[in-house]
């Protein structure tokens, strides 16, 4: 397995764990506010860094990590992806993944194999295809997409390892009752987390000088819906 960057060290992307975090190339999606351009759009032009070297410094430094997180891009597009976390698992750390919940088929056999303590999942827009075929990037040919993320949230919602549900609020594409309406599809689930958009480079370049998203509204949005999780967590 190749990736296309790493943070070698991060205090928020495992929960209450010292993690390194591994980001894949390419992705199923094209959200206009990803901050990764590069990672989905010309993977190819970033350099290859090997599992093997991951899994060399791991090794070697095994006492000041806790959790190794694979992000992306998308990494269940990767066919090598339960191998790495077999591997990773030998090592006596525990495994996180990041996803946009596309390929439910690839959670389901992660989960089944144990092979994931903690996954997040980015929810980009309430459940409707046409808000998500914006959100997402996607073409009206992609319909299916939508229930195979649905698939992936009913999957996590009842999974027995570490889960959170993650939205990002974008000026001009969410707004506090799309906020509302997605919380109440999600309803039940353990941990709820609300991100602000931050300007920067975007796919969109339009989007890279928009504003960043009023953390207010997330406040108020949390507070209405502060009783449907165990945990909602404004990231601002």
């Amino acid at each position: 397995m190749t990736f296309k960057g790493w943070q070698k060290t991060s205090l928020i992307e495992y929960p209450g764990k010292v993690a390194t975090v591994l980001f894949t190339g390419g992705c199923s999606f094209r959200c206009p506010f990803c901050h990764n351009p590069g990672l989905v759009l010309a993977p190819q032009d970033i350099p290859d860094l090997s599992a093997e070297t991951v899994l060399s410094f791991l090794g070697d430094n095994r006492r000041l990590y806790q959790a190794a997180v694979v992000s992306g891009g998308e990494p269940t597009l990767s066919p090598d992806l339960p191998d790495f976390f077999q591997r990773v698992g030998r090592l006596r750390l525990l495994r996180g993944l990041a996803t946009n919940g596309s390929r439910p088929e690839v959670l389901r056999a992660l989960l089944a194999e144990k092979l994931v303590e903690y996954v997040a999942m980015d929810v980009k827009a309430p459940l409707d295809w046409e808000a998500y075929r914006i959100a997402a990037g996607l073409g009206r040919e992609d319909g299916q997409v939508l229930e195979r993320v649905r698939e992936s949230i009913a999957l996590l919602s009842r999974a027995e390892v570490q889960v959170e549900f993650r939205c990002t609020a974008v000026p001009g594409v969410h707004s506090a009752p799309d906020l509302l309406e997605l919380a109440a599809q999600l309803r039940g689930a353990r941990r709820l987390a609300l991100q602000a958009f931050r300007p920067g480079p975007t796919l969109a370049p339009g989007l890279s000088s928009a504003g960043r998203y009023p953390e207010q509204i997330l406040r108020e949005v949390a507070v209405q819906i502060g009783g449907w999780f165990s945990s909602v967590e404004i990231r601002a």
